[in-house]
């Protein structure tokens, strides 16, 4: 195990300690604050325009996940209705993401399904794209059968994320471009075991650049969420050497990171989305952030003594 992934799973682990956990709430929502737009729907859109403004494109999450109790689950999704009627009146360009455990996927798969489809119907009237995040290894097949499902009945206005750390990855990916199924891209932030996911940091990267490949060269829209210069540098000379053009595929990053350079991929006519969260629910989405690299924690703490 390299330095990296040895930093990722110990804090990954730290974080779910309890006394970690309510520590890092009662004092860590400030710092917290670079990597949320806001804890209301009406300062995410206000950022949605300030970003359109500089040719990045936004993908909006409302932060929550793990609820205990479906009625938890019935207010995200008629938070996610205002949002979807949110984006449409203001006319911003924005996409959704949500994850299926704030809709009661662990508690009741049938009522997660509906709650979502909710959703996705809504979005669809406004010609509008919901993004089904994936989360941790036990969600994995069942989310994309709800994807596979919503396709089934017409729905084709969602898509899922995979994850290229995890060995079945490839054969997720056949399957999902077969049903057209429009897919994030993405390396993997949870801790999982060497029974189903890669270890080393250079395995990943090999099977990420593997299923960029696959997407690319069969004239698939690809997005690509990543901060990883090489994966970048990498996507722009693969796209140039076999003449793809710009508008078939984009690159994504998070909400706080990278913003400057978000804006001049977009000026280089790259096609860039910002994966932007809201809300008060964020300590899972903040650890998860920290733990992608050391760069993320050290500046962190670097503006607590400032």
């Amino acid at each position: 195990m390299d330095r990296i992934e040895l930093y990722r799973k110990t804090l990954l682990s730290v974080s779910g300690n309890r006394l970690v956990e309510k520590l890092a709430i009662k004092y860590g929502r400030k710092l917290a604050g670079k990597f949320i737009a806001g804890d209301k729907l009406a300062e995410a859109l206000d950022e949605i325009e300030h970003l359109n403004g500089k040719g990045i494109m936004v993908t909006l999450d409302h932060l929550g996940e793990g609820i205990s109790h479906l009625n938890e689950a019935a207010a995200y999704r008629e938070e996610y209705i205002r949002l979807v009627e949110g984006i449409a009146e203001r006319k911003v360009s924005s996409n959704v993401s949500l994850k299926p455990t704030q809709m009661g996927l662990a508690l009741d798969p049938q009522v997660c399904y509906d709650n979502i489809r909710s959703i996705v119907r809504q979005a669809k009237q406004h010609n509008n794209f919901i993004r089904i995040d994936m989360e941790d290894s036990p969600f994995t097949q069942a989310t994309i059968d709800i994807v596979l499902r919503l396709h089934a009945e017409g729905l084709n206005n969602v898509g899922t994320v995979i994850q290229a750390y995890l060995h079945r990855t490839v054969e997720d990916v056949n399957q999902l471009i077969d049903a057209k199924v429009n897919l994030r891209l993405v390396k993997g932030a949870y801790n999982e075991p060497a029974s189903i996911a890669y270890q080393q940091m250079n395995e990943v990267i090999d099977n990420y650049k593997r299923i960029i490949r696959m997407h690319l060269d069969r004239g698939v829209y690809t997005a690509i969420a990543s901060h990883d210069d090489r994966i970048i540098n990498w996507v722009k000379a693969y796209a140039k050497e076999n003449g793809i053009t710009a508008d078939a595929f984009e690159f994504q990053m998070l909400y706080g990171l990278r913003m400057t350079d978000q804006a001049e991929l977009a000026k280089e006519g790259y096609r860039i989305r910002c994966y932007m969260p809201y809300g008060t629910m964020w300590y899972p989405y903040y650890t998860r952030r920290l733990a992608e690299k050391p760069a993320n924690l050290w500046m962190v703490l670097s503006n607590m003594f400032k």
